[in-house]
């Protein structure tokens, strides 16, 4: 009789209270790194692979690089971001496309609305509708086709895997963080996307941070840094934490993923399992407490009431 083999599950990094009675819990894996890149701590499994989501977006900017596009400061930024969708984010990107002499219907991502809800609101009572510019992901895109058009590469089928550029970027992906791709799918803007692990993840991030002048990784860790609200927007976790913590690089993925970086090389990543988002902010502010990182910006992003009759009747808090 055969059997199978109990998997230990994930801990618990958060857990939800209301009045005083834990009502859920979210279970997670979380890596930090030591400035010398050794595993400081582990939480859970951090050598599984996971799908980092649009944590890997440096990376995809690295990549565009050493294609050979020439970007740099907000635009570079904006290659690398999940954007709020607000309007400076729209008119980068449409400035963007005009330059390439392109056009929104060049691009793959699909249609949608703001990331950003106080964004989508304003938006939607201006009449808009959902476009391919307003999706988030809409700068990857558009940088993506402008690569292939500075290499004469096919561009309607620049989200293959097997496309140069794709394949190029696969590269990056696994030298940044020092293992194999484990896996290839398609995330959730049609892109490829690769597998790696949390600890993967971290030395990715860190490998940016430590990389030289110049470089095609520096390059896009200097402008998300310079330009955070391009990266994400003016109401988002990654802005706040590059604007107060000087040489932090910091981005976020779909399905609860965060990775962070410090110049002096400390880093981390985390995956909440169940992809609740409403964990992420408790989880990565204490995560960035433990490696020292205090001030009114970790508070903010720690910050999750929960609300009952509109009032404040409970929080969600880290458990580690």
């Amino acid at each position: 009789m055969s059997r199978i083999s109990a998997v230990s599950p994930s801990p618990v990094l958060a857990e939800v209270v209301r009045s005083g009675f834990v009502e859920g819990r979210h279970r997670g894996s979380l890596v930090v790194l030591a400035a010398d890149g050794s595993v400081e701590r582990a939480l859970g499994d951090v050598d599984a692979p996971v799908f980092p989501r649009s944590s890997n977006k440096p990376m995809q900017a690295a990549g565009i690089l050493r294609a050979g596009l020439e970007v740099s400061g907000e635009r570079l930024a904006l290659a690398a971001a999940s954007h709020s969708g607000e309007t400076f984010h729209r008119d980068l990107v449409q400035k963007m496309l005009a330059e390439y002499d392109l056009s929104a219907g060049d691009l793959q991502c699909p249609p949608d609305l703001p990331l950003d809800p106080v964004e989508t609101e304003s938006y939607l009572a201006s009449g808009a509708a959902r476009d391919r510019v307003t999706m988030n992901c809409s700068g990857k895109h558009t940088a993506m086709l402008a690569a292939c058009d500075v290499n004469g590469w096919p561009k309607d089928s620049y989200l293959d895997p097997e496309h140069p550029l794709q394949k190029l970027i696969h590269q990056v992906v696994e030298e940044a963080a020092g293992e194999p791709v484990a896996a290839v799918g398609t995330d959730g803007c049609g892109a490829p996307l690769m597998a790696i692990s949390l600890t993967g993840l971290a030395r990715a991030f860190r490998s940016f941070v430590l990389a030289p002048e110049g470089s095609a990784e520096r390059r896009v860790a200097d402008a998300m840094r310079a330009h955070p609200e391009y990266v994400a927007g003016t109401r988002r976790p990654d802005t706040w934490l590059m604007r107060a913590v000087p040489g932090a690089l910091s981005k976020m993925g779909a399905e609860a993923v965060q990775a962070l970086a410090l110049p002096d090389g400390r880093a981390l990543a985390f995956k909440i399992d169940d992809g609740a988002g409403r964990a992420l902010g408790p989880v990565f502010a204490r995560a960035l407490a433990s490696l020292g990182v205090s001030g009114d910006v970790v508070e903010r992003i720690g910050a999750a009431p929960l609300h009952g009759g509109g009032d404040v009747v409970g929080e969600i808090r880290a458990t580690f």
